[in-house]
């Protein structure tokens, strides 16, 4: 019978790759059993609260451990940098993440198939994309039912924006026009001579659910999006009306 005390270094460093896996894990079940239970605005309310006592806590325990200097529980190479470093690791970490969901999708694809992959994708893109929209509200004070104006504030921090090149159109009193000029993903296809990944299923999802996230007056019409033709300009693009 092994101990720790038997295992190699390399084991435990695989160990400590699996904590860091079941910390994560373990908070997205807490999430989803919340929000089966009680809904989505008390689930999104509790992890908030759970997540300012949870952080500070955490990353303190790991600073005393590595050595690590912190300040209000923050590693201090974090806050010691400036403006374009913070800039930078938030760029960093959008990368990830979209590299963690394409990871995620081709996994899924490759063992049970383009079908049940693209299934899996819009399912977790109908909690992602309310979750996304109410944190970055609620860290912005952005006011609830804030029409289009507080629609368009959101959309400029999302983790897309970090990653890809979009830009947002007034086209009317009560609309505005979002478009993704440069999309990371396709364009990397385009790059290998890949056909565009058809991601209008999964958008019909993640547009019209972060906008009524916002505002729920906010209606939503895609003007194109993959499979659909579109021009050079953009790859994909969505209307916004306030209704």
């Amino acid at each position: 019978m092994r101990e720790l005390d038997d295992l190699t270094r390399e084991e435990i460093l695989g160990l400590i790759q699996d904590s860091l896996r079941e910390v994560i894990s373990h908070t997205g079940l807490w999430f989803r059993a919340a929000e089966e239970e009680l809904g989505m605005d008390e689930a999104l309310e509790l992890d908030a609260t759970a997540w300012a006592d949870s952080f500070p806590l955490q990353s303190r325990r790991l600073c005393q451990r590595l050595g690590w200097a912190e300040e209000a529980g923050i590693p201090a190479f974090l806050t010691g940098l400036g403006k374009d470093g913070l800039v930078g690791v938030l760029e960093d970490l959008a990368k990830n993440w979209l590299a963690n969901d394409g990871i995620w999708f081709r996994t899924v694809e490759e063992k049970h198939g383009m079908v049940v992959a693209k299934k899996l994708n819009d399912e977790a893109w109908t909690r992602f994309t309310v979750i996304e929209a109410r944190r970055i509200m609620k860290r912005l004070q952005i006011p609830e039912n804030g029409g289009l104006a507080a629609l368009e504030q959101s959309l400029r921090f999302r983790l897309y924006a970090r990653v890809n090149k979009q830009e947002i159109l007034h086209t009317g009193r009560n609309k505005i026009v979002f478009r993704m000029n440069d999309c990371r993903v396709q364009s990397a296809r385009k790059r290998a001579s890949l056909p565009e990944y058809p991601c209008k299923s999964a958008g019909l999802i993640e547009y019209p659910y972060f906008a009524r996230a916002v505002d729920s007056r906010i209606e939503t019409t895609c003007i194109a999006c993959p499979p659909d033709p579109h021009p050079e300009e953009y790859w994909c693009a969505w209307e916004f009306e306030l209704k």
